[in-house]
């Protein structure tokens, strides 16, 4: 379970999290399948999460489901050590401690890309809210 990357690999995850496919793509194909998946199940795109589950990358899937308002998996990443990650998804949620808490502590990377979680998870909220949307009856 690899939970540290290099900060290039950190900045092409957070503009694919943005929804640079080409990232997306290059993350996939050079070592890094599990953060172009990411991109995928943070939105809910079911055969991304199982993938992250059954490939040993249970953590991305807690900073997701965290995100999501899973207290579980928020208490799930901190028993296991993964405190930063926890951050990450809070910083997801909209925290703005777990923003503030990243960036203190020397995750600015982090911070970036869990603003950018945050961001996406809102258009979907956005999205989902606006009648709009949806087939008029």
């Amino acid at each position: 379970m690899r939970t540290e990357y290099p900060a290039k690999v950190l900045l092409a995850w957070g503009e694919a999290i943005s929804g640079n496919a080409g990232l997306r793509d290059w993350l996939i194909k050079n070592g890094y399948p599990e953060l172009g998946i990411f991109t995928y199940a943070l939105r809910n795109k079911q055969d991304a999460r199982k993938w992250l589950m059954e490939n040993g990358h249970p953590h991305l899937m807690a900073v997701i489901n965290g995100i999501e308002g899973d207290a579980g998996a928020l208490e799930w990443l901190d028993r296991n050590g993964m405190s930063v990650l926890r951050q990450v998804a809070l910083t997801g949620d909209g925290e703005e401690e777990a923003l503030k808490w990243l960036v203190a502590h020397g995750h600015r990377e982090l911070a970036m890309i869990g603003h950018k979680m945050h961001r996406v998870k809102s258009q979907m909220d956005d999205d989902w809210s606006d009648p709009h949307r949806f087939p008029q009856e």
